[in-house]
């Protein structure tokens, strides 16, 4: 899949200068003006669809389970919390939802599988209100089970507030030393080349003089930087290693904020299609796993059977014996060998794929066994988001594109839109990304792209 460049904006709108704040103030205005076009229509399909809930409610069955269940899933923000929220809601459990304060509006609290919404203090900010906060939550609205949707920045401040919350309800999440050593690319990559399993070569940089004199002439492949911490922004360079002269690498590195505080990596580039995957996982055993194509900037998901890298996901997370939700990349490259080049723990987007399948919850709690983890239906579609569909067609550019483009959407589903409880639909785009909008027009603040998946305006130097 070609990586898109949705909602793109130059990355010059976070200076503060007087043009910069011009043209902040018209990308802003720009963009609220096309979602205010878009409201008309959203509003109407919205209103169709609650009218048809209104009428064929009374005929639906309503799924009732033994033991139900609290659910406390965190994340609000982000489409994957929602449809963990509708797989926990259709399985006749109670859902509580939770966001940190900044993101109040998003519009999943609206959603019919949402009985109470809450927000709390950003971990990274306060981890000490942040836990009391979670504490006073689990007691009041007695909560079994704590679901995090980390962001990354929160993964690891939820696996430090693990011992607080285990003696109230089960947390499924990695424990801190895990979650560090899985959100580190350079420690992954090693743990699992102990394991005996396939990764790139990969070398820890804390200092750019360490590109600079590395001898690449002894080299089969190119190489690429990434970032160890997360970097929302400069994740999607892949700048092939070595440059075309000594200069240009010097110039390149040196503009990179790598530094003993923030290491970064240099791993092999291995040519070949990239997959990505979802796993969730208790005490060793995959208990749900989808995998599909990716690339750098993953806006549609369509599940692929991919036998190898199922064993390889197998095999380490038994190695480990973890209980949480890890995410991998990998690239099956020319000589059929699929590499691991990172592992996030915590869920991906790609659990979107779920929406119609009724053994999500059962996965997660582990009421039963299982002889192979969850997939994916054959009947699910692929997903995708409306939002980001449509501003892709400012990128077509030829009869066959646009044929593409409208089977793309014919043969998938969007991932918030759902008949039985679209107020989502409607929030998220003209509640949720609006009020964000509003409040960077108020500053005169630019944002290098709207990602409606993750419900958020993606800046320089922001969350």
């Amino acid at each position: 899949m070609a990586q898109s460049t949705i909602f793109q904006a130059p990355a010059s709108t976070q200076s503060v200068s007087p043009t910069v704040k011009i043209s902040a103030f018209f990308q802003n205005v720009g963009t609220l003006l096309l979602l205010f076009l878009a409201l008309p229509i959203n509003g109407l399909v919205v209103l169709l669809s609650l009218l048809w809930g209104a009428i064929t409610q009374p005929f639906q069955q309503k799924v009732v389970t033994a033991q139900p269940k609290n659910i406390l899933i965190s994340g609000g923000k982000m489409t994957k919390a929602l449809q963990l929220a509708r797989s926990f809601h259709a399985a006749g459990h109670r859902v509580v939802l939770l966001e940190s304060h900044k993101y109040w509006l998003t519009g999943h609290q609206f959603s019919r599988a949402v009985s109470r919404f809450y927000t709390v203090p950003a971990p990274e900010k306060d981890q000490e209100g942040y836990t009391q906060a979670l504490l006073e939550i689990v007691q009041t609205e007695r909560i079994d089970v704590y679901v995090p949707v980390c962001s990354p920045v929160a993964s690891y401040y939820d696996s430090l507030v693990k011992p607080a919350l285990s003696p109230y309800c089960e947390v499924i999440h990695c424990d801190a030393e895990i979650t560090q050593m899985l959100d580190d690319k350079y420690a992954f990559a090693e743990k699992a080349r102990s394991f005996g399993l396939s990764v790139p070569k990969s070398f820890q940089i804390t200092d750019p003089e360490q590109v600079i004199n590395f001898d690449f002439s002894q080299e089969k492949r190119q190489y690429i930087l990434k970032s160890i911490p997360y970097d929302s922004v400069r994740r999607l360079n892949l700048t092939k290693l070595p440059c075309e002269t000594p200069e240009a690498t010097a110039a390149f590195v040196r503009s990179l904020p790598i530094s003993p505080e923030k290491p970064w990596i240099l791993q092999e580039f291995i040519p070949g299609k990239e997959f990505c995957t979802h796993s969730t996982v208790r005490n060793g055993e995959l208990r749900l796993h989808c995998c599909c194509e990716s690339s750098a900037f993953q806006v549609n998901y369509e599940h692929v059977e991919h036998p190898q890298i199922l064993a390889w996901v197998q095999h380490f997370i038994q190695q480990l014996g973890i209980t949480g939700q890890v995410s991998f990349d990998f690239i099956e490259g020319e000589d059929g060998i699929v590499y691991a080049i990172e592992c996030n723990p915590r869920t991906h987007s790609a659990i979107t794929m779920f929406y119609n399948h009724p053994g999500v919850a059962d996965a997660y709690l582990g009421g039963s066994e299982l002889r192979e983890p969850l997939q994916p239906l054959s009947s699910s579609k692929p997903t995708y988001w409306l939002y980001h569909e449509l501003w892709r067609l400012t990128e077509i550019s030829s009869v066959s594109q646009l044929g593409n483009w409208l089977r793309n959407l014919r043969r998938g589903t969007d991932a918030i839109y759902q008949l039985n409880d679209p107020l989502p639909f409607l929030m998220v785009h003209h509640w949720q990304i609006t009020l964000l909008l509003w409040q960077n027009l108020r500053r005169l603040r630019g944002w290098v792209r709207i990602d409606f998946n993750i419900g958020k305006l993606v800046e320089l130097d922001g969350d």
